[in-house]
């Protein structure tokens, strides 16, 4: 939906977006394309919001493994994939224990993988049969149907689907541990089947120069918005916004993209709070998967959920010629001193290469990595965007966890924004 005010008076109306994460500058864009110029305010030194990557020792280390789902509606709606050089991961995952290592592929993108997942020991073969009609039958369904369906946790729609234990402990519970940042998948089986639908209609990537490259791109559509970065907003009274710095600016219309708690009062306890994860980044001579794929770990004595080498995805995550190594660490840990030391002996028993060889290049403690959101639902309804006649909301928090939410809640936040904008002529 377009709103075109171009030859009205409202093209003088002051709007305030606080956030430059992915909402904030999706809201920014739209305002934009509707003829109005922003203000875009930005706590930060930098846009993204969660989406960020550090140069650090000449390696490309994203804050917490993010991946890009290219069969995201809103995706495919802002971004240029091609501009980004998307890099793909090869479908499936690694199964990797101690010993031994399999894989699980997706027969449908890979024919010639089809008598290995046959025999493949991840679950029985009536498992590899549900997973091909789990895939078929979220292929026909429309992404509202989906988030309409009864709102039952991942781990009892597997159960009630007819998974063995074997292969929701082998493959479910670790690969949709690391999307969902919990560990015993109590997070809506809606939320599952759009993720699932995801991954078999298109390819987890990432930008060939890292996940920054996703709001960098969005950042160099803008070309009307005042983007204010080192920006923070401590209040916000009737119309006035009230910046760190003591500056005072005026919205006609104020549109909060991301948490908004700390700004409205009526909203303090109603946001859940948010689940962490640590991402350890350590470099090694030489991947030891070989291929683009996710490793999972279903032993759950191992601290490790899954690791990853982006230097296998892109090569440019590395300036140095090594290795290097993500790794997801979902559980609550205690002593974070000795978390590199402890993964570093999980690296060596899953991967036979001694500890000492895996050198520690950043630890990052997430605390707020993904919302947690009960209700998820696909689009978000006027009433849950306006908060007054002038403020409005947008955040992934309002829908669910990803970056196809995030760019929904954006957009949804300036149609209601316009909706309510009278046209005084």
């Amino acid at each position: 939906m377009v709103y075109l005010l171009r030859n009205s008076t409202e093209k003088y109306m002051n709007v305030i977006v606080i956030g430059a994460g992915i909402s904030g500058l999706i809201a920014a864009y739209e305002l934009e394309r509707s003829g109005i110029n922003p203000i875009l305010l930005e706590a930060s030194d930098r846009v993204g919001g969660r989406v960020a990557t550090d140069d650090v020792d000449g390696f490309l280390l994203d804050r917490g493994f993010q991946v890009l789902l290219t069969a995201y509606p809103e995706a495919r709606r802002y971004l240029d994939f091609e501009v980004l050089k998307l890099k793909k991961f090869y479908p499936g995952a690694l199964i990797l224990k101690p010993g031994s290592s399999y894989t699980i592929s997706d027969p449908l993108r890979n024919p010639s993988e089809i008598l290995g997942m046959a025999f493949s020991p991840v679950g029985s073969f009536m498992d590899k049969l549900k997973i091909y009609k789990l895939t078929k039958s979220l292929q026909k369904k429309e992404i509202d149907e989906i988030f309409n369906s009864p709102n039952i946790s991942t781990i009892q729609f597997l159960k009630d689907y007819g998974f063995s234990e074997k292969i929701i402990t082998n493959f479910f519970k670790p690969f949709f541990k690391g999307i969902f940042l919990e560990n015993e998948l109590k997070t809506s089986a809606r939320m599952f089947q759009f993720v699932f639908k995801m991954f078999g209609e298109g390819f987890a990537a990432v930008p060939e120069n890292g996940m920054k490259a996703i709001p960098e791109y969005l950042k160099s559509k803008l070309k009307h918005t005042e983007l204010k970065l080192n920006a923070p907003v401590t209040k916000i009274e009737g119309h006035q916004v009230f910046l760190e710095n003591g500056e005072v600016l005026h919205g006609d219309k104020i549109i909060i993209a991301g948490k908004s708690d700390h700004l409205l009062p009526q909203l303090k306890g109603q946001i859940q709070p948010y689940r962490s994860v640590y991402n350890l980044y350590f470099s090694l001579e030489k991947s030891f998967l070989i291929r683009p794929m996710i490793g999972l770990i279903p032993d759950n004595k191992f601290l490790i959920n899954n690791i990853v080498f982006m230097t296998d995805i892109s090569k440019a995550y590395s300036k140095n010629g090594k290795a290097l190594l993500s790794v997801s660490v979902i559980k609550p840990i205690q002593n974070t001193e000795k978390l590199e030391n402890l993964v570093a002996i999980e690296l060596e028993a899953i991967s036979g290469i001694k500890a000492e060889y895996f050198k520690p290049i950043k630890t990052y403690e997430i605390k707020e990595a993904l919302p947690d959101v009960e209700d998820m639902k696909a689009d978000l309804p006027f009433t849950n965007t306006k908060i007054y006649d002038h403020i409005f909301l947008a955040g992934d928090y309002l829908l669910n966890g990803s970056i196809n939410a995030a760019m929904t809640s954006g957009r949804k936040a300036v149609e209601a924004l316009l909706l309510t904008t009278q046209d005084p002529r």
